[in-house]
């Protein structure tokens, strides 16, 4: 193929972040492979990436600004949307005060990596703390493993000889960590996975273990429990750089195999070989990504005691356990003087703010409803996410937001949320725009940062931060945001690191290391907790009212917390599960990848469909004691009898009429999205 330009970029579909070599010809898109040359992805691309251009060139993107009037569409200039929303924005302010605007931040912004902290140098100026993040994800994760090190840690699985990944399936996901646990199994790794559905890792594992969902914590203690009781931990670390190793002991002895085969059902001799094979196969890491761990009602426990099993068996900060990772040196965009207060649900989830306020200073996507519900917000700006679909309580959801005065959506599509707007604003994709990424910290063991550069324009589409510098201006803001364009507020950022977008453009496309891997710092700084050590017992719990030992919570919905309910409804939903093809709401009308995925379906075990007399292909009705939905059955030996699993983000079957927004637990704000109690049946004919 002849090409005319080759350029040097980084993906944004999902927070990878993967290295691509994009082709052009005739100032067109015309080919994306992987770039060779990323020391991280290593060549590697997804489908959804290599698939992107037919999702820009789409026909049905929008291109202009659109705005609603009695019921009908018209198409206006940016011009008069800037104006609009301006002068609605400021009649809001007038009229309720700063705190009645909203803004809710879907992935697509969030994964650049400055956009949301931009977007709230905005609303600090307006006066509203009331910024929303739409991921329902890795809240309970952060809250864990600070709570016990202090920091967050990256798990190294090229370098490990033993690797467990719980609760997750990269190849569906991130195919970057199953290109890096292939890499590892080659050289003679084994392999541990907990899923109760036998996904494509699990094809690979040496020990494949199918709990009930919503049971891990349970599963995890009773590691801990045999690791303890065997004396298979790493004696000398646990006695220099851990505290309340005694308590922990004496608290694991209610979680024997025997005893936590009854919760999960899991056999009891399988949980030992778990428990000895990654004790005993040094160096070791777990994976679990960033989502199905956390939407449990043991999210924060579950996170706990994973960190606990990393660091009792000497695997932390070490080469192919979990190693810490330093953080680019850079400027602050917010403006501490003019935060206007505590975001919503800052007095609710006292731990979680404690341990993760600095990082994640906005709120929590499901706490957008109730805030609507309650009467504080009057006007919302949603930038590249579309809640309808992907926040739980969809009905709930579409309701609060028909209920606002005004409503702005920034995104390619006239998505389901984008339909009830007002305003509608045309975005752009990351092949039309500049930045500077790092790979998320927690997804990858690489203190990487490279370029992404942009390839073509669409005319009349904007990126999100063009729209909030504009937006700024127009507010009367303009000292406050004295840059051009978003490549000068990106060399105001990196400055202190000595980054700027024209070098790792022009000089470094394939991207730059801006520090090393430390090992056993520890030994040198100590762990950043209040005791300086590892904490298996955390007085920082204690203090705050909550049980400072792990302790496995029954899911909230279950046979066994809710036995009147699992009468009505006795099957187990997993809502949320990965499509390769699809990232969360994104790409369904990219019909090359349509082909891998073209409906929505209910994957159970083919016993659990015999018993209900429903053969593959049937449709089915799946309610919750919330919603119904009919989708296809697809029947298969690869998951736990008794338990369906349904992808999230279709709009024809949208799992989130089914699920719930209220938090799992009291210590961080995450929905219980994994062991949801459902029934089934054929649909009539």
């Amino acid at each position: 193929m002849e090409t005319s330009q080759v350029i040097k970029t980084a993906c944004q579909i999902c927070p990878i972040n993967c290295g691509l070599t994009v082709y052009l010809k005739g100032g067109k898109v015309v080919k994306i492979e992987g770039q060779p040359e990323n020391p991280v992805t290593k060549g590697g691309v997804c489908i959804k990436a290599a698939r992107a251009m037919d999702w820009m060139y789409h026909p049905d993107r929008l291109k202009q600004p659109r705005k609603r009037h009695n019921g009908e569409w018209k198409d206006i200039s940016w011009d008069e949307a800037l104006e609009t929303i301006v002068t609605r924005l400021q009649e809001v302010k007038e009229a309720y005060g700063p705190q009645a605007l909203g803004v809710y931040v879907g992935c697509p912004a969030l994964d650049q990596a400055w956009v949301a902290k931009f977007i709230q140098r905005f609303t600090d100026l307006f006066g509203t703390p009331n910024i929303f993040r739409s991921d329902t994800c890795f809240y309970s994760r952060q809250t864990g493993n600070r709570l016990t090190y202090g920091d967050h840690y990256s798990p190294d699985p090229e370098n490990a000889k033993c690797v467990m990944v719980v609760g997750f399936d990269p190849h569906a996901s991130a195919p970057n960590w199953q290109w890096a646990i292939d890499r590892s199994l080659k050289k003679g790794a084994r392999l541990i996975v907990v899923d109760p559905r036998r996904t494509a890792v699990a094809k690979k594992a040496n020990v494949h273990v199918q709990p009930r969902p919503g049971t891990d914590c349970a599963l995890l203690l009773a590691m801990l429990n045999v690791i303890i009781s065997e004396q298979l931990y790493d004696q000398e670390f646990v006695s220099k750089w851990t505290v309340g190793f005694e308590q922990l002991g004496e608290h694991l002895r209610q979680y024997s195999p025997e005893e936590v085969e009854k919760i999960t059902w899991v056999p009891a001799a399988a949980i030992r070989e778990m428990a000895r094979t990654f004790a005993t196969s040094k160096p070791a890491c777990i994976i679990y990504s960033i989502s199905t761990l956390d939407m449990t009602s043991s999210g924060v426990e579950n996170s706990q005691a994973i960190a606990m099993l990393q660091a009792i068996t000497g695997n932390l900060q070490v080469e192919g356990g979990w190693v810490s990772m330093p953080v680019v040196p850079s400027n602050p965009i917010r403006l501490p003087d003019k935060i206007p207060g505590k975001a919503p649900g800052q007095d609710e989830f006292p731990v979680f703010y404690e341990m993760v306020g600095a990082t994640f200073t906005t709120a929590q996507g499901p706490l957008l409803t109730r805030t609507i519900e309650s009467g504080k917000i009057k006007a919302l700006i949603v930038a590249a996410a579309n809640p309808i679909l992907t926040s739980p309580d969809a009905r709930r959801v579409q309701e609060a937001l028909s209920k606002l005065d005004f409503l702005v959506v920034h995104d390619l599509f006239m998505t389901e949320t984008a339909k009830l707007a007002h305003i509608v604003l045309p975005a752009t994709t990351f092949l039309e725009r500049t930045d500077i990424v790092h790979v998320y910290p927690w997804l990858s063991a690489y203190p990487y940062v490279m370029a992404r550069k942009k390839t073509v324009e669409i005319e009349g589409c904007w990126p999100d931060t063009r729209l909030w510098l504009e937006l700024a201006k127009r507010m009367g803001y303009g000292q406050y945001f004295p840059w051009r364009n978003w490549e000068e507020v990106l060399d105001y950022i990196y400055q202190p690191s000595e980054l700027t977008v024209e070098y790792l453009t022009r000089d470094k496309p394939e991207g730059v290391f801006y520090d090393t891997v430390k090992y056993r710092q520890y030994e040198r700084e100590g762990f950043p907790t209040p005791s300086g050590k590892v904490e298996l017992y955390s007085k920082t719990l204690e203090r705050l009212g909550c049980d400072p030992l792990p302790t496995y919570k029954e899911p909230s919905e279950s046979p066994i917390s809710t036995p009147e309910l699992a009468a009505d409804y006795p099957l187990i939903l997993i809502a949320g599960s990965r499509l390769l093809q699809y990232h969360h709401s994104q790409h369904r009308n990219v019909a090359r990848l349509r082909k891998g995925a073209s409906e929505p379906m209910v994957e159970l075990h083919a016993d659990t469909a015999a018993q209900y007399g429903i053969a593959d292909g049937d449709t089915v009705v799946i309610s919750t004691k919330r919603g119904s939905i009919e989708l296809k059955a697809q029947t298969t030996r690869d998951i736990v009898p008794g338990v369906v699993n349904m992808a999230h983000g279709w709009e024809e079957a949208n799992v989130n009429l089914l699920t719930d927004e209220a938090p799992a637990s009291p210590m961080a704000p995450t929905p219980l999205l994994k062991g949801l109690l459902c029934k089934m049946s054929k649909k009539a004919i």
